[in-house]
């Protein structure tokens, strides 16, 4: 199968003929139809990971048909229009047990842990207890924008930020994270303050539905901006980047009894960032990470959806070939990149 392919960290990205994976008994191997590139590929690509072993294929937002299901699995056939959440459980440790395999114990990651979707075909193991069915009306390169972005906005805002109608909702980052919440946070009918210091980014955000486009280059205190215009701090506040100036923007644009949900990953010199725990203990405010999604949440994001609240194409800036990929990675390393971009091709 045609896979692309690194063999050491930040170099040359080759689009080569590679073995097709075996079918895991109690998993399948999907036929890739569509796969998201997001920074954390570029991430795994950079060194950043310490699960990704060498040589590797990178990949882990997709969609595509169930070409062979392994032997043990029942709920699954060849045909089946199917995506998978970026981290899979192993559906037996405490957390699956408890509804939680988005942070199981024994997580497998597709494109991190093992070769992921950036290839023809791609290997998924424990598939009864983590695959997700399309439905019908969903088209493959929407679907694949699902997978990392608009899930992990979904629960961020949904089940942790608890986004109620009519709330401030601050979103720091508008890259594809940044801009799924912006897009989530309108359907639910919350009012959106979008952050970055890309104009081309801010103009999206704009388009999608935030009320207000704050440029953090030229905005001399992003904080006291939010304070002024949420009247006193958001309801609930989204870091979609990961440093250590948008994670304390985030905690400190806060209302009282506010709530911080950190999504965007705290790597390398970011990864202990200070948090202004003064304001956290006098406002009583409160901190969460969040992880993905469980499959078996999925059929909410789908209403949203299927009714017309959300449409994942206006998020899907480009669709390009597989061999085109390599450029996109520089691309994500200089934050040159816009909304999402999909390889559809093969």
């Amino acid at each position: 199968m045609r896979a692309l392919v690194f063999d050491r960290f930040e170099g040359p990205l080759t689009v080569c003929q590679v073995p097709a994976p075996p079918v895991p008994g109690d998993g399948v191997v999907i036929r890739v139809e569509a796969t998201g590139l997001c920074r954390s590929d570029w991430h795994g690509w950079m060194g950043h990971d310490p699960d990704v072993r060498l040589p590797h294929v990178p990949g882990h937002e997709f969609a595509g048909v169930v070409e062979e299901a392994g032997s043990t699995v029942r709920k699954w056939k060849a045909g089946d229009r199917v995506t998978v959440p970026f981290a899979v459980g192993c559906g037996t440790c405490p957390q699956c047990r408890t509804g939680n395999p988005h942070i199981c114990d024994d997580y497998y990651q597709p494109g991190f842990t093992a070769w992921g979707s950036f290839a023809e075909f791609v290997a998924i193991p424990h598939a009864d207890a983590n695959l997700v069915r399309l439905p019908e009306q969903l088209g493959f390169v929407e679907s694949a924008s699902l997978g990392c972005r608009f899930v992990t906005s979904f629960r961020a805002l949904v089940s942790q930020g608890r986004v109620h109608a009519g709330d401030w909702v601050a979103v720091h980052g508008c890259g594809g994270v940044g801009l799924s919440a912006i897009m989530i946070a309108r359907a639910l009918e919350a009012r959106v303050i979008a952050v970055d210091v890309r104009p081309e980014a801010l103009a999206l955000a704009d388009q999608l539905g935030a009320q207000h486009t704050l440029d953090a280059s030229q905005t001399t205190d992003i904080v006291d901006a939010i304070r002024q215009l949420t009247v006193g701090g958001a309801q609930v506040s989204l870091d979609a980047l990961g440093s250590r100036a948008t994670c304390h923007n985030s905690v400190a644009c806060l209302g009282k009894r506010g709530r911080h949900v950190q999504v965007g990953l705290m790597l390398g010199d970011d990864r202990n960032a200070p948090v202004p725990m003064n304001l956290v203990i006098a406002k009583e405010l409160e901190i969460l990470g969040s992880h993905g999604m469980p499959a078996h949440d999925y059929g909410d994001v789908f209403d949203l959806i299927l009714n017309g609240s959300l449409d994942l194409k206006r998020l899907v800036h480009k669709t390009i070939g597989l061999a085109e990929a390599p450029n996109e990675f520089e691309a994500m390393g200089k934050f040159n990149t816009l909304g999402a971009t999909v390889i559809d091709r093969f």
